[in-house]
């Protein structure tokens, strides 16, 4: 299948010069795709640490900063693939600039808003746009790069993505100390050079033989995908038998198959269902969600382990995750120049089953142990992040015709969101209900309040808010109260290490096992300006 690219003609003679003009604009759009990648990934990571200022600012309820984080993780999620399909018939940098210009004005809106409501509501639209740049992303690299070069330029991506995720409490911490109204305002300026770089340095790109948008698959699958996602980011909040939850994972379960039955029928469906028919799409697909479940909660939990039981500042926290973002970046660049001569399978599962040892290595910590019994972790952890992000998007537009990449990165990347949705979902429920019982059973042995009081502290202890179980206590029975609120939290923050691990553990090894040689084609698409092919298997 031939790829429709969209450039000005050149006049008769310039060939090297338009062949130099190509190669360089390559490079401006990894630059900024990775620059637009970084910026998305930041605020999902960044906000956490900015929201008792935003609390204070816009005399915020708790729900209503539940909602800042939740609102950017429900659109992010439900629309990746419609993003990503929509991309390959619409034209990939058109569709990619459109999703900016959305992220851009939101980030805007984030950054002016003077009520909650505005705040959330400008979040589930900075998501949106988040979601069209995270999906057309990979599709854009796999186009513009090819043999050992294409291997390099994902290494870059994937050391992007994981320093976004190690350094958002870094940066935050900074950001907020002048006001928390920057780590949005900042993403405006970005938004307009990186929209400019891709209007006047990259080529478009496109599936020339898509005719037809799937509309009737893709309001079904986004209302299915908002149902599920919805019901696992606030289930644990709710109640997993809440009438709202149990409705919402009935809908989705309807909606899904119903979802099904219209990309079988139609001639040109968002989502070409034969990709599940390919055993290394299911086992990058496993792997994807288990290492993303895995890690995000770890981070989350180690976050507020470092702030809330050790004491750290925002800004400090995120210093002391500078190891991690070191191996991740030192970890990416190894892989990329090595992938193309490694067997890809072997990369998922030593990326998977490194990050799992990194989390079972940081099991064990106390509520007196220093910082620095995390950091073996960290290290191990990071490197395994490192080697497996710039495989995870590599393979999963390698195994599909280029024509169709947006759909199968716009695919993966809902692999990915939706991973993390249920590891923060199922690993803190777990962690949750380990923190309330061991802090319950504390309290009660103490004898020092009563039953109903107790229990309102342990679910306050369950939901993370250490500080204010302390201070809602009298002043005599506070160090009491804020030794037990730390042990149990430690408690948590142990078992989601030890059950993390093992789950990426068995993703890794399952990926591995699953993952195969002849589902990848004999050789890749010929480097232009090396003539050398890159086997991926």
């Amino acid at each position: 299948m031939v790829e429709h690219v969209t450039a000005q003609a050149a006049p008769p003679g310039s060939a090297p010069e338009s062949a130099s003009r190509a190669r360089s604009g390559k490079w401006w759009m990894l630059g900024a795709v990775s620059v637009a990648t970084f910026m998305l990934l930041l605020d999902v990571t960044v906000v956490n640490v900015a929201l008792p200022d935003i609390q204070r600012s816009l005399d915020s309820s708790f729900f209503d900063l539940q909602w800042v984080i939740d609102a950017y993780a429900l659109t992010l999620a439900v629309f990746l693939l419609a993003a990503g399909t929509l991309a390959d018939q619409l034209g990939r940098r058109r569709v990619f600039v459109v999703g900016l210009g959305i992220f851009t004005i939101a980030s805007l809106a984030c950054g002016l808003a003077g009520t909650p409501l505005v705040l959330n509501l400008a979040r589930g639209v900075e998501g949106v746009g988040g979601a069209v740049m995270y999906a057309v992303a990979p599709a854009l690299i796999a186009h513009d790069f090819h043999g050992r070069q294409r291997a390099v330029a994902f290494g870059i991506s994937g050391g992007v993505t994981g320093l976004a995720v190690a350094v958002g409490p870094l940066l935050g911490g900074a950001l907020t100390a002048v006001s928390w109204r920057w780590i949005f305002l900042l993403n405006v300026p970005i938004g307009v050079l990186v929209t400019a770089v891709m209007l006047t340095r990259v080529a478009e790109s496109r599936d020339p033989d898509r005719k037809r948008i799937d509309w009737p698959g893709l309001a079904v699958f986004s209302v299915a995908l908002t149902m599920l996602v919805f019901a696992l980011i606030r289930g644990e909040a709710e109640g997993w038998t809440d009438p709202l939850i149990l409705g919402l994972f009935t809908g989705a379960g309807v909606l899904l198959p119903v979802f099904v039955l219209i990309e079988r029928k139609r001639r040109d469906p968002m989502l070409d269902l034969g990709l599940f028919r390919i055993r290394s799409y299911n086992g990058l697909a496993i792997a994807t969600v288990a290492a993303n479940a895995a890690l995000m909660t770890a981070i989350l939990f180690q976050v507020l382990y470092m702030q809330y039981v050790l004491g750290f500042s925002a800004y400090a926290t995120g210093v002391r995750y500078l190891p991690l973002t070191l191996a991740v970046f030192v970890a990416a660049a190894v892989s990329g120049t090595v992938a193309d001569r490694l067997p890809a399978r072997l990369l998922v599962g030593l990326g998977c089953v490194s990050l799992g040892l990194g989390m079972l290595a940081a099991d064990g910590v106390t509520a007196h142990s220093p910082w620095t019994d995390l950091l073996p972790g960290m290290l191990l952890a990071g490197f395994g992040m490192g080697v497996f992000n710039p495989v995870r998007a590599s393979v999963a537009v390698a195994l599909v015709p280029d024509a169709k990449a947006g759909m199968s990165s716009g695919m993966s990347e809902t692999f990915q969101q939706g991973g993390v949705a249920l590891g923060v979902a199922a690993l803190g429920s777990v962690a949750h209900n380990r923190m309330s019982s061991d802090f319950s059973a504390a309290v009660t042995a103490s004898h020092q309040f009563p039953g109903k009081v107790a229990d309102q502290l342990a679910e306050a202890v369950a939901a993370g808010r250490l500080t204010e179980v302390a201070g809602g206590v009298p002043p005599a029975r506070r160090a009491f109260v804020a030794g037990a609120a730390n042990d149990a939290f430690v408690a948590g923050l142990d078992l989601v290490m030890r059950v993390g691990g093992i789950v990426a553990i068995v993703g890794g090894v399952l990926g591995f096992a699953l993952m195969r040689r002849r589902d990848f084609p004999e050789h890749g698409t010929p480097d232009p300006e090396h003539n050398t092919p890159v086997i991926m298997s």
